[in-house]
This record gives C-alpha cells, structure tokens and sequence, in this order.
C-alpha cells in the first residue's frame, strides 16, 4: 500500500527594523514590532487557523486514518505566543490526536549546521525542549532549516541520537534513482532518509491555481490517481510544504481547503494511506545508501545552499556572526543571547541575496545591498555589548577559565548559604531549653540576676565556738568518772 506523508512547515523570523549607523552603541533594540505584529496576525487569519482547523477536521472525518508532520521554528512559536495564542492551542489539540507529529529543528531556523557544529547541536536541544514543554511531545525525526543536508551533517544528527532525517530528493544526487523510497546515510548507516518529492510537491505549490499548466485544474481524485499509479514498489511519497501557502499564496477561494479535505477519502478508495514519518521509517527498510559530500537544500533550483551563502556579502554578514558565537554563549545576559538567537535566522542573510537567487517579494529592504548595510549595523551594536562583557583581548579559553571560577565560586556560596539557612531552621526548631539559651545570648538588653551577697555571721573566738572539756561531759548528759 502506497504511503504519503505531509510535511507542513511554519516559520518566522524576527524582522529588523531599519538600524541607522547612528544608531550603533545608542539603541539597542533591533525589531520591527509593527512588521511583526501585522505579518503574523494577518498569515495566521489567511492560513495557520484555517489550516489548523481543516487539518483537525480531516483527522476527525477519517477516524484518525489522516496523519501528517508538522515543522515549527522557535521564533515562529514565540512570535505566536505573543500575537496570536490561539494557535498554540490548536496546535495542542492537534498533537493531541496523536495524528500529527512535531519534527525537530534548529531553534531559529539558522544556518548553524554550515558554520558551527556546537551551536548547531545547541539549538536543536533548545528547540526540541519548547517543543516538549509546549506540545508533550519528544521529536525523533529531524529536519533542519529548508532541508538542508550534507554527509558532515549527517554524523551531527546522527550524534544527536536521531534515527531519521529528512532532506529534499534532488536530481543531481539521486540521478536515475527514485525519491520514493527510504534510503540511509553512506558515513553514518544507521541514520534513515526520507526525500522530498519536489514535483509531487510543487503541483500543489505552484500549479495547483495555474491556468497555464496542462493538468489544470488539480482535483484531489487526480492527485491521488498519479500517487497510486507509482510503481508498487515505490512505497512512500514525502510531500514538503509552507504551511502559509494555504491560505496566503493560494487564497481560500481557489478551492484549496476543499482539495485537502477530500485527499482522505479519494486515498481510501485507492488503497493510498497517509503517515507519519516515524511509522514510515518503522514500516520500511533502506533500499540503499546515499553518499552527498556538498550540501543541498529546498531552495531555488540550484538545491543548493547559494541562497545563503553565494556572494561575499552573505559570507561576510555570516562570518563576523558566528566569530562571536563562543562568547556570547559563555555569557547569562537574557537579553544578549535572546537577540543571538534572532539575528540567527536564515532569512536575514536570504534577503541579501543577488542574482537568481534573489529574494524580491519576500524581502522588506529595497535592495539586498540595503539589506546587508542594515544588518552590520544591527551586528555591529550587538558586538560592542558582547564585548564589553567580555573584551577581545581576552582569549576564549582564558576567558572561560575565569568564568568557569566565578561559577564555581557562586556554586560554594550558594552551598554555604543552604547551611547557614538549615542551622538557623535546627536553631529554631530546637528544645526550650537550648531556645531559652539562644534568646539570652542573642538578647542581651535581658540582664543576668547579679549573685546576692551571702549573710556571713562573725567568726566566734576561739573560746567560745569551743566547749570546754570538762562541758563536753555534761552536755551529752554523761556524768564525770571518778
């Protein structure tokens, strides 16, 4: 039976106000709080709590036969959180169906896994623990920032403890081999790949309102009839998707909702189930190993990580970023690491893209150059407050040693402190008589009773404290022999 998992992705970052050069060492707030504030109020009215809602209605309608993941950022969750509540608490019923799964991430959807290992491996914890404590839920199936992949990566995840990863099934990497099955990774074998089918994928995203594409309209008895014809042995089929597309870049009255909604039923008629990745990779075995030595990704045709990283521009922005990295995660200033976090992710540096690559739309500056020339200001603020906690000429390692003292000196007094405080509770718990003890001496306005001056009666002369000898007789009634 043919399997098809749904991978719906939400993510937004915290976008950056416009940061003068004047503004360095005066202003230390970067966020456009309006932009923030309108963007994700109006995304979750066209599309989150729609989506939410019919993704609800599909587990319910079908008994609990639909099932789907769900990918979301931690500044996507914050940003939520803050402006628009309500979808936390959809989402919370939809991990309670059980029906949906949470996949893992990086926190702020960054590009740590090309520049930092360490940081890389610390925003997955960070984000796998809100995940946790939002949702109950530990992720077991990774997938990093737009699917970004390499064999490098691979021993991360794979060091991590993960057992399954998702990436996108790009040509040059699969050549004549098919993204529809599952595949382990060739330096860390123990690791399962489950591919994106990007042309199953865009016939949604990009055709499905395209008056021009040959195969308009795009019905949901169609969609499933050129899943199931696949070759039997072809068994699982990754559909990676924005969730903001629904609802957003194809509006409700293009009949998307309704396309969705009627997916279960038509897949029940043809023998086509919908899954979890997890019970995929239960249920299916690696056909294969695959070897990528470069990096790849979701993005542009290029599938490549270009859209990042391919001018100097970007390197330069990513460079001067990461080079303080270290530092600032020595440091416990709330404010400075919650701001590492913000200026991590990936669209800061996708903005600052030129050529084919190129943002357009999707970027709020005038040029990628603008865009560039705003975010140095913004680093640069944020490097004179790193260091002047923690200044240049200092090496790392010193630096380390020296905080890890003051920690460790913390530690004892906080140790000391925990005595002192269980001897004052011994004190007052104590019997009377050791509390009447302690209250005299801790009080000493209470005067002792000063020792009264015994009454000594004068010494009797020696003749008259003594009887006589020739008295002694007579008084103990004795008479006197003769």
């Amino acid at each position: 039976m043919k399997s098809v998992c749904f991978y719906f992705k939400i993510h937004q970052p915290f976008r950056l106000k416009r940061y003068r050069f004047f503004d360095i060492g005066n202003d230390h707030y970067y966020y456009d709080d309006f932009a923030n504030d309108e963007i994700i109020n109006r995304i979750a009215e066209q599309s989150y709590i729609p989506m939410a809602n019919t993704l609800l209605e599909m587990i319910e309608k079908s008994g609990g036969e639909f099932k789907c993941a769900i990918s979301i950022s931690g500044t996507a969750i914050e940003q939520l959180q803050l402006y628009v509540p309500e979808f936390i608490d959809l989402l919370k019923r939809l991990a309670d169906t059980k029906c949906v799964e949470f996949l893992s991430g990086t926190y702020s959807h960054s590009l740590a896994s090309l520049e930092d290992p360490v940081e890389f491996m610390r925003e997955v914890n960070m984000h796998d623990q809100l995940i946790h404590r939002l949702f109950g839920v530990r992720p077991k199936v990774f997938a990093n920032t737009e699917l970004i992949y390499d064999d490098d990566i691979s021993l991360l995840i794979k060091a991590m403890d993960f057992k399954v990863c998702l990436t996108e099934g790009t040509k040059h990497i699969l050549g004549w081999k098919s993204p529809n099955y599952v595949y382990s990774s060739a330096v860390a074998p123990d690791l399962k790949l489950l591919l994106t089918n990007s042309k199953l994928s865009y016939d949604i995203t990009g055709n499905f309102n395209n008056t021009e594409w040959d195969e308009y309209p795009l019905t949901a008895d169609k969609y499933v009839d050129w899943i199931a014809a696949l070759p039997e042995e072809e068994q699982i089929v990754n559909l990676y998707l924005s969730m903001d597309t629904f609802g957003t870049f194809l509006p409700a009255s293009t009949g998307i909702f309704d396309f969705l909604k009627a997916l279960p039923r038509f897949g029940k008629e043809k023998g086509v189930q919908f899954t979890t990745p997890s019970e995929a990779s239960r249920r299916l075995k690696p056909v294969g190993n695959l070897t990528i030595p470069y990096p790849i990704s979701d993005v542009d045709e290029a599938r490549d990580v270009s859209a990042w990283k391919g001018n100097d521009l970007q390197r330069e922005a990513l460079g001067k970023l990461y080079a303080i990295g270290e530092r600032v995660n020595l440091c416990s200033d709330r404010r400075l690491k919650q701001d590492w976090e913000y200026l991590q992710s990936s669209d800061h540096f996708y903005y600052m893209a030129t050529g084919k690559n190129a943002a357009g739309s999707f970027s709020p500056f005038d040029s990628p150059f603008d865009a560039f020339t705003n975010y140095m200001n913004v680093l640069a603020d944020f490097i004179v407050r790193v260091e002047e906690q923690y200044p240049e000429e200092i090496g790392n390692e010193e630096l380390n040693a020296l905080l890890l003292t003051i920690r460790n000196q913390a530690a004892e007094i906080e140790s000391l402190n925990k005595e002192v405080k269980a001897l004052r509770q011994n004190i007052l718990t104590a019997d009377d008589s050791v509390n009447a003890a302690v209250e005299i001496v801790e009080k000493p306005e209470i005067e002792l009773p000063k020792p009264k001056a015994s009454a000594k009666k004068p010494a009797k002369t020696a003749e008259k404290s003594k009887p006589a000898a020739d008295e002694a007789p007579k008084k103990r009634g004795r008479k006197p022999k003769a």
